[in-house]
């Protein structure tokens, strides 16, 4: 009766450490990335807008990416059941409906931040909020289409968070260059995503999903993808030289030439990339996609107003 009592009174929680897992802070990188060169892109005082700034990059990561994190793991419990059982929630270190509540914490929290920032950034918060439920959660499930899908996490990922830091440099709508950029990188990043589905290619053609990869076939979505990537950065080069900046768009041109070359060597011949799908994939995924954020940053500086002294 007592043991019963005291667990009564003090139900169980989740370590920290456990919630920590769940918000993944290893993706937090590439909207904080984008975040990053949206800020670039807008010119503004960096310095003199630290907190802002600051700000701004929990908001990109910590919070917007890690509550995608958080709902995407509740909403896919029963299928880490089988997949990945050591997750927090599969594995009983997140109990009951935890996982669910640091979601919705989280979303709270997101907006709250978002809110401090202003309306153009509560406003694309918004959206990436209700992207990030739609991806996850029924009736919507975006994931179960890697059309759908994948553009929703592109544009979460990439465009969203660089529209946020040019926001709140500019405290206002930004440049519309900056929107340009923001969204023809968010397409890229579709091509992205499709490498990084496949890892669970296997896993996904048992379960259901709709994955480019398993809708097309390995072959021909890799294909796609380097389209995906490469043809969006050929039109981003085309505006850096309509905008007068040839320089900013031969650094992006040499990035892309690097992004081919990787592609013709770890993706293409297909007859080795249909033997070990995952691990080629992934390792074009640590190299090539390097290469892409960098072209982000380039263009970032591309877009940035020139400080003419007083």
């Amino acid at each position: 009766m007592t043991r019963l009592a005291i667990s009564i009174r003090a139900p169980e929680r989740p370590a920290p450490s456990a919630v920590l897992e769940l918000l993944k802070p290893i993706t937090w990188f590439a909207p904080m990335w984008a975040f990053g060169c949206g800020v670039v892109s807008s010119g503004g005082d960096i310095l003199g807008r630290f907190w802002l700034v600051a700000a701004g990059l929990l908001l990109a990561g910590p919070l917007l990416c890690a509550t995608s994190q958080a709902v995407n793991d509740w909403f896919d419990r029963h299928v880490d059941a089988l997949n990945e059982p050591g997750r927090p929630i599969p594995s009983g270190r997140m109990p009951g409906l935890w996982g669910l509540y640091v979601a919705i914490i989280w979303s709270g929290l997101s907006l709250l931040v978002a809110a401090m920032l202003g309306p153009w950034v509560l406003g694309a918060a918004l959206i990436g909020l209700a992207l990030a439920w739609a991806y996850s959660a029924p009736p919507f499930r975006l994931k179960q289409n890697g059309w759908f899908g994948n553009a929703a996490v592109g544009l979460c990922y990439e465009g969203l968070p660089w529209f946020t830091g040019a926001a709140v440099m500019a405290a206002a709508m930004p440049d519309w260059r900056v929107v340009w950029l923001a969204l023809l990188f968010s397409i890229g990043a579709h091509g992205i995503m499709t490498l990084n589905d496949f890892k669970s290619v296997g896993g996904d053609r048992r379960m259901g999903v709709g994955s480019l990869p398993v809708r097309l076939g390995v072959a021909a979505a890799t294909r796609l993808a380097c389209l995906v990537m490469a043809v969006p950065q050929l039109v981003v080069i085309c505006l850096l030289l309509a905008w007068g900046r040839p320089v900013h768009a031969a650094i992006v041109a040499a990035l892309l030439v690097g992004q081919v070359v990787l592609m013709a060597v770890l993706l293409f011949p297909l007859r080795k990339l249909l033997e070990r799908p995952r691990q080629r994939a992934a390792l074009y995924n640590a190299t090539g996609t390097s290469l892409f954020v960098l072209a982000m940053l380039a263009s970032a500086f591309a877009v940035r107003p020139i400080q003419v002294p007083a």
